[in-house]
């Protein structure tokens, strides 16, 4: 009974700041500086009328929350006293249908082009913390049975200057090597390989993701290693694993069955808090190689003024974080279920 408890007070809790995150999510870009309509539009020839036409358009006509016209100093004619013909219900009733608005830039569906570079960044973000998380925690795992060996200070080395390095300088490092060794050094894909047979381009999209995952599994590698070796040293000083060693247990039985679960929350907390930012896509990775990711998104957004897609995007990433974090308390109450019962 505990562990329902604990899971509907768990999901509960991401639930309801889920819903705090969309009224935070529509009320932070409706108080920019500025007039929306012209937003994403650079071009100071427009006419009244087409600008007027541009709101209309892009719902902006309406009152934001309600009939108060300070909220909406755009808008024009009678005030609407229906409260669901506001911003406000109109945004959250697209949010239920799944409705993200159209982008102001494209003219197309946020939800599109949200959904497209999506799947990019999933892929290559993929692929970067796989590689991280197996890399880190397995040096992690021997520098902290070896600790105070040359494998130990070695390891530490090499996870302090991995974590230490700037990211887009590394990008940029990598990318210049790769320019020498015969590697893509941009895009998802070599122009005309869709007419390729489809092994083929899922060998090309392979070598152009060889660069960025690099990147990726660099930076993150060395946060899990450290972490990894620090919990695991906090595990194998306690009673139990002395106990067992004196059992005659060899060391995998001992890393296996008595340390690994305890050792893996701390690094569960900050893999579930990764894995919910890098949704957003590894802004810098996707920029220096030009990866049509959801982090490119943002980062063309932001130079457009795209509002509708920076509002999409903004949810996306918070619904991401907030599931990571749920995510990881279920998979703490398999780890450990003394935190169930607490």
């Amino acid at each position: 009974m505990n562990r329902w408890r604990y899971l509907l007070s768990k999901t509960a809790w991401a639930f309801s700041t889920i819903l705090f995150v969309l009224v935070l999510n529509f009320f932070l870009f409706r108080v920019l500086p500025g007039d929306p309509a012209r937003a994403g539009i650079h071009d100071p020839r427009l006419k009244k009328e087409s600008i007027e036409s541009i709101r209309v358009r892009f719902g902006l006509d309406k009152p934001v929350i309600n009939c108060f016209e300070s909220l909406n100093p755009f808008k024009t004619g009678d005030c609407m006293v229906n409260p669901l013909d506001t911003q406000f219900f109109i945004y959250l009733k697209n949010m239920v249908t799944g409705e993200l608005g159209i982008s102001y830039h494209t003219n197309r569906p946020v939800g599109e082009i949200l959904a497209e570079r999506l799947w990019n960044t999933i892929l290559l973000i993929g692929a970067g913390q796989i590689l991280a998380i197996f890399i880190g925690a397995l040096f992690g795992l021997f520098a902290a049975w070896k600790a105070r060996t040359a494998i130990d200070y070695g390891a530490l080395t090499v996870s302090l200057v991995a974590w230490s390095l700037p990211t887009f300088w590394l990008a940029i490092i990598l990318l210049f090597w790769g320019s020498t060794h015969g590697l893509p050094i941009g895009g998802k894909a070599t122009p005309g390989m869709a007419t390729q047979p489809l092994l083929v381009q899922w060998g090309d999209i392979a070598r152009h993701m060889v660069l960025p995952t690099i990147t990726y599994t660099i930076v993150y590698m060395g946060e899990y290693m450290l972490i990894m070796r620090s919990s695991l040293l906090d595990v194998l000083s306690e009673d139990y694993i002395l106990t067992a060693k004196a059992k005659g247990l060899s060391v995998f039985q001992i890393l296996k069955d008595h340390a690994m679960k305890n050792a893996m929350l701390p690094l569960v907390t900050v893999i579930a808090i990764n894995l919910g930012f890098t949704v957003a896509g590894a802004v810098q990775i996707e920029s220096v190689f030009s990866w049509p990711g959801l982090g490119g998104a943002i980062f063309e957004a932001v130079g457009r003024r795209d509002f509708p897609v920076l509002q999409g995007a903004f949810l996306l990433i918070a619904v991401a974080v907030i599931l990571a974090n749920l995510i990881a308390d279920l998979t703490y109450s398999y780890l450990d279920p003394r935190v169930v019962t607490e």
